[in-house]
């Protein structure tokens, strides 16, 4: 019996087609969608939020897109212990209702980025990662305009601490330097995990890393874990 993994659209979402298609790309799995007006979860047991440009990005990036009737279902479903992935503006989106701590600002350099990036997994200890080794470097697209993470260092420290930083900017060393920063993010800090490791925020796509033949692979075992949880 295949795993129906939700995938949640709003409007402005652009890489909804990329995750669902990701998501396919496990077997076992069944990825369907879900409309940001709908309260119904359609027995779903994994949900991603997906890139793009919610609602525009007017006010702020996830801003709007957090009072969607369907964000009550996602904030239930994961204070459940559900898994929920959320990727770039869903990572947003994720911080702008609360599951996750801190927020996305604009990039210092105040333009869009988009390029292929090195990141240095930091835990194995969330359903997306554990198919990675800890230090390992994995090469990702990103592409943001809004991707600088603050929080105050008290949650800094504590996400350091308690080993919720789940990827972080690097280059090609594995080392975390302002150059290898591609939008100012504190500490270098690319995507976090929640207290109980079901939810994962981060900017970079591993949907745009599916295939080697498009540049790199390295973003299939995040959809790998998450069919494996969701099952």
């Amino acid at each position: 019996m295949s795993v129906r993994i939700g995938v949640v659209r709003f409007p402005g979402t652009n890489c909804d087609r990329d995750v669902f298609d990701a998501v396919g790309s496990v077997e076992g799995s069944e990825p369907v969608w879900l409309w940001h007006k709908e309260r119904d979860l359609e027995g779903v047991r994994g949900i991603v939020l997906a890139g793009g440009f919610s609602f525009g990005d007017y006010l702020r990036a996830g801003a709007i897109a957090r009072f969607s009737p369907i964000m009550e279902e996602v904030v239930a479903f994961a204070r459940r212990g559900g898994p929920v992935l959320g990727i770039c503006n869903g990572f947003q989106i994720l911080t702008e209702a609360g599951l996750l701590p801190g927020a996305l600002m604009r990039n210092d350099r105040i333009t869009f980025v988009c390029r292929d990036q090195w990141l240095k997994v930091e835990t194995t200890d969330t359903p997306f990662t554990r198919h990675y080794s800890a230090g390992q470097l994995v090469r990702y697209t990103v592409a943001h305009g809004e991707g600088n993470y603050v929080a105050e260092e008290e949650v800094l420290d504590r996400l350091e601490e308690e080993g919720r930083v789940a990827f972080r900017y690097v280059d090609e060393t594995g080392a975390a330097t302002d150059a290898a920063n591609p939008n100012g993010s504190l500490r270098n800090i690319a995507g976090i995990r929640d207290e109980g490791g079901n939810i994962l925020g981060l900017m970079p796509h591993p949907d745009r890393a599916m295939s080697e033949l498009l540049g790199s692979g390295d973003g299939a075992p995040v959809f790998r874990g998450l069919v494996e949880a969701a099952a």
